[in-house]
C-alpha cells in the first residue's frame, strides 16, 4: 500500500466514495481537486506476518500529505472499525499537517482524530507508526505522535512546524539538527530509525507475528557460561556485583528474549520493549549498568520511559517483566530539578496500579528507591550473586558513622544479599547467576511467575513481610548490633 511497496496489499479498501469538497472556496482550490487523481489518506484492511490490521496510509504526493476534512474522517473511520473489530491500527504517515484551504474545518479534525484513537486505546488495542518525510503540524501533533510506538526513516524532516514556517515564525532556519528523525530519536520521541527495507519486520514484530531478536553492542559482557561462586562476604559480593564484566540488564533481556520492539526514551540507563520470553508476549524494562558510562543511574526521563512502559502493558493487558541492576537513581541538581523524587513515586504508583502479573528479577545491584520503583512487582526472583538494599554500604556508612571506610561493615549489616533477603521473605526465589543453564532456567523461572501470580500480590509480599517483623519485634539497630564482632571474625565482612 506505502509508495515505497513494502507494506502488504490491502485485503479490503475503505470509504472509497469520500471526496473533498471546497468549503470556503478557496481560490484554486476547486480546480486542484477536480484535476487530482486520489486523496491523501488512504485507509483499509492488511495482514502482516498472519496479523491482520487496520492501516491508515497519509500520502504526500497528495496535497502535501494534508488533512482536510475527508481525510479527517477516513482516519475517524479507521480507527471506529479497527475498535469494532478489534484491530491494531498501522499509521503510514507523510504529511504536511492540516489543509490550509478548507480553514478551522481542517484544523478540528485533529481533535475528532485524536479523539478516535483514544476510544481505539481505551479498548486496549495497539497501533504503530511508521513517519516519513516529512512528518509535521497537524497529523504530527493529533493522532501521529500518540501511536503506541513509532519509526522514523533516517533523516525523515519530522516536527510540529516545518522548517520554513520556523523560519518565518521566529526568523531563522533551524539548525540542520533540528526537526530531523535523529533529533526527534535522542529526545525519546521515535522509539526507533529504520530504512524502508527494514520497517516490515519491525511491523511485524511490533504485531507479534514475527520476532526480530535484541541485538547487544560489540564489546558486551555476556552470560557467563561457568557458574559463579558467591563470596561469603557481603563487602566481597558487592564488589563482585560491581565488576565491570559482570552482564547488566541489556545482556540477560537479550538472553530471555525472542523478539525485541524498543520502546526508546531520552536515558541510556532505562531500556523498555515488547518482548517475547519462553513465547509468551510482555512488555520488558530494564536497567542497564553498562550504559554510556553512567554507572546505571536511570534520571528522571527513564522513570518516565518505565512509565510509558507500565502504562502500555496495563492497556494492552500484557505482562510486565523487569531486569534490575542500578545503584539508585541520578541524585544531581538537574535531576533534582527535573523532578526525580516525583518520577521514583510516579513510577511506583504506575507499577501499583498494574492490573496484568508483572515479575522482577535481580540480575545486579538495587539499590534504594531507584531500583524498588522497579520491583515493586507481584513476584520478585534474584539471582543469587545480586544483592538489594535501601542505601549503598558506602552511603550507609557515611551516614551512620561520618566514616566511608566501614562500608564493608554497613554492607553485612544491611542484609543485602540474595540469601538474607529470602530469610526475610522478601524474595520469592534465587536463580544461579551463570553456568550452561542458567539462562534456561532464569527464562523459566520468570514464565512460571507469570503463570502463578496475581496481580496485586506485589502487596502481599511485602505487607506480610513487614507484618510479620512487627508481631517478631525483630528491630535491629545497625549500629548496636552484637554480631559485628563474630562476622569479623569469621569473614563475613
Amino acid at each position: 500500500m506505502a509508495s515505497d511497496g513494502w507494506t502488504s496489499p490491502l485485503i479490503a479498501e475503505w470509504d472509497t466514495e469520500l471526496r473533498s469538497g471546497d468549503p470556503l472556496r478557496f481560490p484554486g482550490y476547486g480546480a486542484t481537486l477536480r484535476d487530482a487523481t486520489g486523496e491523501s489518506v488512504r485507509t483499509g484492511l492488511i495482514e502482516m506476518a498472519g496479523v491482520r490490521c487496520a492501516v491508515i496510509e497519509v500520502r504526500f504526493e497528495h496535497f502535501g500529505g494534508s488533512m482536510g476534512t475527508v481525510a479527517g474522517e477516513k482516519v475517524v473511520r479507521a480507527f471506529t472499525r479497527a475498535t469494532d473489530q478489534r484491530l491494531p491500527v498501522l499509521g503510514v504517515i507523510a504529511s504536511g499537517g492540516a489543509r490550509m484551504q478548507e480553514g478551522m474545518l481542517s484544523l478540528v479534525q485533529m481533535a475528532r482524530t485524536t479523539s478516535a484513537l483514544s476510544r481505539h486505546a481505551a479498548a486496549g488495542l495497539l497501533s504503530l507508526g511508521v513517519f516519513r518525510s516529512p512528518t509535521t503540524g497537524g497529523v504530527f501533533a493529533s493522532w501521529g505522535s500518540l501511536l503506541d510506538i513509532r519509526v522514523a526513516e533516517p533523516g525523515a524532516t519530522i516536527g510540529f512546524g516545518g522548517p520554513r514556517v520556523v523560519a518565518q515564525v521566529t526568523g531563522s532556519l533551524p539548525p540542520a539538527t533540528s526537526h530531523r528523525a535523529e533529533s526527534a530519536y535522542r529526545a525519546g520521541l521515535v522509539d526507533a530509525i529504520l530504512p524502508p527495507e527494514q520497517q516490515p519486520l519491525w511491523v511485524a514484530a511490533a504485531l507479534g507475528g514475527a520476532c526480530r531478536p535484541l541485538e547487544l553492542p560489540a564489546g558486551r559482557p555476556g552470560i557467563p557460561t561457568l557458574r559463579r561462586s558467591v563470596p561469603s562476604s557481603a563487602w566481597e559480593v558487592v564488589s563482585q556485583v560491581r565488576d565491570p564484566g559482570r552482564p547488566s540488564g541489556l545482556e540477560w533481556a537479550a538472553a530471555l528474549c525472542s523478539s525485541w520492539v524498543e520502546l526508546h526514551g531520552s536515558d541510556p540507563v532505562i531500556r523498555a520493549g515488547l518482548a517475547v520470553i519462553g513465547g509468551r508476549r510482555v512488555v520488558v524494562v530494564l536497567t542497564d549498568r553498562h550504559a554510556e558510562g553512567r554507572l546505571g543511574r536511570p534520571t528522571p526521563a527513564g522513570f518516565r520511559l518505565a512509565q510509558r512502559a507500565f502504562r502500555l502493558a496495563d492497556r494492552l493487558g500484557l505482562p510486565v517483566v523487569t531486569l534490575v541492576d542500578t545503584p539508585g537513581a541520578e541524585p544531581g541538581p538537574e535531576a533534582e530539578a527535573d523532578g526525580v523524587a516525583g518520577e521514583i513515586a510516579r513510577t511506583l504508583q504506575a507499577m501499583a496500579q498494574l492490573r496484568t502479573p508483572s515479575v522482577c528479577l535481580c540480575v545486579g545491584e538495587g539499590g534504594s528507591g531507584g531500583a524498588m520503583a522497579l520491583a515493586h512487582t507481584d513476584r520478585l526472583l534474584q539471582l543469587e550473586g545480586a544483592i538489594f538494599s535501601v542505601i549503598t554500604p558506602e552511603g550507609a556508612s557515611v551516614i551512620l558513622w561520618r566514616d566511608a571506610s566501614r562500608a564493608p561493615e554497613a554492607a553485612y549489616l544491611l542484609r543485602l544479599t540474595a540469601t538474607d533477603l529470602r530469610e526475610l521473605d522478601l524474595v520469592d526465589d534465587v536463580l544461579p547467576d551463570g553456568g550452561p543453564t542458567a539462562v534456561d532456567r532464569a527464562r523459566s523461572a520468570i514464565v512460571h511467575a507469570l503463570d502463578t501470580a496475581v496481580p496485586g500480590d506485589r502487596l502481599d509480599r511485602v505487607d506480610r513481610a513487614t507484618r510479620s517483623r512487627l508481631r517478631s519485634g525483630q528491630h535491629i539497630s545497625p549500629v548496636l548490633s552484637p554480631d559485628i564482632a563474630l562476622a569479623s571474625a569469621e569473614g563475613k565482612i
